[in-house]
């Protein structure tokens, strides 16, 4: 004996395909859904929507985007987890939404682990101190006071004083 759902449902396939019907055309508008999967520091470039007039990123210290020419928009990861991407036209409509996650990078890395602490090296060709979030802290700002160290010589380098 069959139900009294199953006997509805039985007796109305046409509008149950109508109604799917319908939702499955109205999912293309929406179709670029898929989640954009970003390595930390590195970038992505998307197709940037037509008719572009605002940008919202949920947690920029997840991720960052920037507009260039062209139409493209560059989705850069900027720390370890997931936020959303969303545009939007100049009426609030939206164009695009997509998760974005950002992961650990995985290419020519080596992780070493003394007890609990962490350290990385970025071995292309040769394995060299790489700053990455997780690592020991110690470490972590040893590497960064040298890099930093670095960076303001060589801008001073760049940019001598006039005299």
């Amino acid at each position: 004996m069959k139900s009294a759902f199953m006997m509805r449902f039985s007796r109305t396939p046409m509008l149950t395909l109508a109604a799917l019907a319908t939702v499955l055309t109205i999912a293309p508008a929406r179709a670029d859904n898929e989640a954009l999967t970003i390595p930390l520091d590195q970038a992505t470039l998307i197709k940037m929507p037509e008719r572009l007039a605002t940008l919202v990123i949920g947690n920029p210290l997840v991720a960052d985007v920037s507009v260039q020419t062209g139409g493209l928009l560059v989705v850069t990861g900027k720390g370890y987890g997931s936020t959303n991407l969303i545009a939007l036209d100049k009426n609030g409509a939206v164009l695009l939404e997509k998760a974005v996650n950002v992961i650990a990078p995985r290419e020519n890395l080596m992780t070493v682990y003394k007890g609990v602490d962490r350290e990385t090296y970025s071995c292309a060709p040769n394995c060299q101190p790489r700053v990455t979030l997780g690592d020991a802290p110690k470490y972590f700002n040893a590497i960064i006071g040298q890099e930093g160290v670095r960076n303001a010589q060589a801008q001073a380098q760049a940019n001598p004083p006039q005299r």
